[in-house]
């Protein structure tokens, strides 16, 4: 290692920089790359496949280098943040070096949860930042990492759009809830005090950061210095809440690595999660609700059939709607009216959808504005965005019941386009780094300094008019390149025509090229107002955006009212094509659908028609045990109801002919089997975990979705535990929720026979001339058959084994179950479990009266003999 005293001056600089940095790699700016060195540089090099080289330090010294272009860096840093690294950009600052180098700062550190380029970022969702605070984290006490606790609080953020929100949880056992809670935000980074123990199933990257970070006081400092307040009650959090740690600790992380996003966070809401139904991973998982579980992509989920948005800020609403349905009656009724007005209007639906399809992302384009990372084309589709409001302002004028159901304040932004009307030019040039981005007549300064070079640019455009007609040389060119500057070319067939005041300046294979000094003034003149037509472009540009900032609060309330606007022509546009109804959200404790539709299977069918189904339930009905068939519908019946639930408080129509909903305020599913064997546990124990959580936390105003509990294990087992979790559901006072329960386990069919609140149900099949067809109809009573074997026929099963498999059907039946092995010698194909006895038959064929008494003793001696000889065999 070199002495420090040796190393270059750029290297000091870099290593003091990078010191502050630690966990992040340093992109550090040198003229047209960013370079990365040592470890930094080795991680680069490995992780985005380029060149690792090296660079001298000092005497004798190099370190590892990596460096990737300026203008390719967007590529190159998506995929280090894709794979969890932080990236501290380091730009040069000053257009002087001082000392013989440029100072240099990090301008940010981007972070999966803190990346605003366009590029980078989901259209169709939001990208969160979460901070979770458990209690005892920042507890300087506390040495090891919190398994559970009884107090957390959740803080997200989402930088692009402003949004800024904070929870609260409380209870015995919180753990649930809070991956209930940031499994439906799915951020992509979550902040966790270093003394927290990290839940390897919660989403994203997770981020450890100093416990001090979390101390009550510096985030209630924090806070409070943001938000210019001298108190947080304003915010509805006391000074001393967990919630404060967790949104104090946003703001801090921030402020260290995205101090201009901090621009955007003009509010922060509390929200609590008992106003939301609940609804945790597995059941979002099973219900599809934003994407398919075979293929992980929206279309196929219930987002996929629902989001007719037309804008980018739609289509993340109605993803936060579908992920998050309400618990209060009023807001439920208030999005129904918006869904109706516009299912009524086909013709209202119709001019606002063709005018919103126009929109470019308000909330984002806000977000770049205020950042300063915007560019001339982020002003143009600003401006083309805000001419299209005063159409929308003009359709809604005619109908005030739709403004009056917005729940953000819609504004038509005047001033802001008159601004970025006398402003920008017709077609501005896409980055800063070209001149002609302002209008004429906007800056008397800049105007002055473009008039003052229209002499020399138009002596410049004249010149080779002039000098071909002069010299007489019809081939001559006027030129312009970087290097040279601006020239006059000349084939080499009429060089003797050159004048003697051209001066050369470059030879080419069949051509020179010459300067005049006229032509090298006027090039100085034209050079000189470029750079200062581009500096003063750069300085109005700039203050535009700071003039656009301090109007974002209107720009994203309108952009929130626009997103609304879309979602409820989504909603209609949906409703309508598929002949949805509008539902009776109550607080009555009752559901009633009648002809219910799953509303994803039904759009799947080509030309068959799906089969509704009713679920009425009658006051004193709690549990339906549905039996029937594989194949026969029972699944999809299960996860309809589900839907049609979910979807009626979320304020949407539902696929049925009528339904009257009383509020659920969980939704639990326990379908499928699926192994976890990277954490140890096998299919059953899954199912039993995902039981046993069902169980803990549902209210009798919850709907449970049961699918086969029990099928994991042993028959008698599978039973037992099926017939014991119905019979848990139903008795316990606190507990009695609505459940619909399907199994293949008859047996239960008895449980309606002593327990009140429960009914029996099947699914219903026609048998005729040996085929069996399902008919999909959910009727009243017990099935009384499984048809498996028809299913396995169906599925392509060899038809030796189906028909073999129909036999032993036939004998279990017979024996109930009873099996006897047969000795292992008999040739022929042997009886699983054979009705008869050998014993018995030997017993049947003796004569008594005729058996002497040394006879019956040999006999008795042979049977044991025999049959030990066979005990020990087996």
């Amino acid at each position: 290692m070199a002495k420090k005293s040796e190393i270059t001056p750029i290297r000091k600089q870099y290593l003091e920089i990078k010191r502050d940095y630690p966990n992040a790699i340093l992109f550090f700016r040198l003229g047209d790359f960013y370079e990365t060195f040592d470890e930094d540089a080795e991680t680069t090099a490995r992780e985005l496949d380029i060149v690792l080289t090296s660079r001298n330090v000092a005497k004798g010294v190099r370190v590892p280098m990596a460096g990737i272009p300026h203008h390719a860096a967007e590529n190159y840093l998506g995929r280090l943040i894709e794979r969890g690294y932080h990236v501290a950009i380091c730009e040069q600052i000053g257009e002087q070096p001082v000392k013989g180098i440029f100072p240099r700062k990090v301008m940010r550190v981007v972070t999966p949860g803190t990346v605003y380029e366009p590029g980078l970022l989901p259209g169709d969702g939001n990208n969160y930042l979460v901070c979770l605070v458990m209690k005892g984290d920042s507890d300087p006490k506390n040495s090891t990492k919190q398994l559970h606790s009884t107090q957390a609080g959740i803080a997200y953020v989402d930088i692009t759009t402003g949004e800024f929100a904070v929870t609260e949880l409380q209870g015995g056992n919180i753990i649930e809830g809070v991956r209930s809670e940031i499994n439906r935000l799915n951020p992509a980074e979550i902040l966790l005090s270093e003394r927290f123990y990290a839940d390897e199933s919660l989403p994203g990257h997770h981020t450890e950061w100093p416990a001090w970070r979390f101390e009550v006081g510096r985030c209630r400092e924090a806070l409070m210095s943001h938000f210019e307040v001298t108190t947080l009650d304003g915010f509805g959090l006391r000074t001393d809440t967990i919630g404060v740690q967790a949104a104090g600790a946003i703001i801090q992380y921030l402020t260290d690595t995205q101090p201009t996003a901090l621009k955007l966070l003009m509010g922060l809401s509390r929200y609590s999660l008992h106003d939301f139904m609940t609804l945790d991973s597995a059941t979002r998982r099973n219900l599809e609700l934003t994407e398919t579980i075979r293929q992980g992509s929206i279309a196929g989920s219930l987002l996929g059939i629902l989001d007719h948005s037309v804008t980018p800020m739609g289509k993340r609403l109605i993803r936060q709607w579908v992920s998050k349905p309400l618990l209060d009656v009023s807001r439920i009724e208030n999005r129904q009216v918006g869904v109706e007005l516009l299912h009524q209007n086909g013709l209202l639906r119709g001019e606002i959808c063709n005018q919103l399809k126009k929109f470019s992302d308000l909330e984002r384009l806000t977000n770049r504005v205020i950042s300063g990372s915007a560019q001339p084309r982020d002003l143009v589709a600003l401006l083309d965005t805000l001419d299209l409001l005063k159409e929308i302002d003009h359709l809604l004028k005619e109908h005030q019941d739709l403004i009056g159901i917005l729940t953000s304040d819609f504004y038509l932004c005047s001033a802001e386009l008159d601004l970025l009307n006398a402003a920008l030019s017709d077609d501005p040039p896409v980055t800063l780094k070209n001149i002609g981005i302002i209008r004429a007549g906007f800056s008397d300064e800049l105007d002055a300094v473009i008039e003052r070079s229209k002499h020399a640019r138009d002596w410049i455009a004249n010149l080779e008019h002039v000098e071909k007609t002069r010299t007489g040389i019809k081939t001559l060119k006027v030129g312009y390149n970087k290097v040279f500057g601006y020239y006059l070319e000349v084939t080499r067939a009429n060089s003797s025509m050159v004048p003697e005041e051209y001066i050369r300046k470059q030879t080419l294979v069949n051509a020179e090229r010459y300067i005049t000094p006229d032509l090298k003034e006027y090039e100085t003149l034209v050079l000189n107002a470029d750079e200062r037509i581009r500096e003063i472009e750069g300085r109005i540009f700039k203050e535009i955006c700071q003039r656009l900032a301090k109007s974002a609060h209107m720009l994203l309330s309108t952009a929130r009212a626009i997103a609304e606007l879309d979602v409820f022509c989504g909603l209609a546009e949906c409703a309508i094509n598929g002949g949805y109804c509008k539902p009776e959200v109550v607080e009555e404790d009752t559901l009633e659908i009648t002809d219910g539709r799953h509303p994803v299977v039904e759009r799947s069918l080509d030309s068959e028609r799906y089969v509704p189904n009713d679920a009425i339930f009658e006051s004193d009905e709690r549990i339906r045990v549905i039996t029937g068939p594989n194949m026969s519908g029972k699944s999809t019946y299960l996860r309809q109801v589900a839907l049609i639930a979910l979807m009626a408080q979320m304020g949407s129509f539902v696929p049925a002919a009528s339904a009257r909903i009383g509020l659920i305020d969980r939704i639990f599913t326990r379908i499928g089997a699926q192994d976890e064997i990277h954490a140890g546990q096998s299919t059953f124990m899954v199912e039993m975990i995902e039981t046993a959580n069902i169980l803990h936390h549902s209210t009798n105003r919850s709907l449970l979705i049961l699918d086969e509990i029990g099928r994991g294990t042993s028959t008698y087992d599978g039973v037992s535990i099926a017939w014991a979790v119905i019979e848990y559901i139903h008795n316990h006072p606190k507990l009695r929720a609505k459940t619909l329960f399907a199994t293949h386990y008859h047996e239960l069919t008895q449980l309606s026979e002593f327990l009140p609140g429960i009914r029996n149900y099947n699914v219903a099949v026609s048998e005729a001339d040996g085929t069996v067809v399902f008919l999909h109809r959910i009727v009243p009573g017990g099935a009384d058959r499984s048809y498996g074997i028809h299913v396995g026929q169906l599925a392509g099963l060899p038809k030796p084994v189906t028909q073999r498999a129909s036999e032993i059907l036939i004998q279990l039946e017979a024996s109930s179950g009873q099996a006897i092995k047969l000795e292992q010698h008999t040739p022929q194909q042997l009886a699983l479990f054979p009705a008869t006895n050998p014993l018995l038959e030997e017993l049947n064929a003796i004569d008594i009266n005729a058996l002497s008494p040394i006879e019956a003793l040999n006999m008795l001696y042979e049977w044991q003999r025999r049959y030990a000889d066979s005990a020990e065999q087996e």
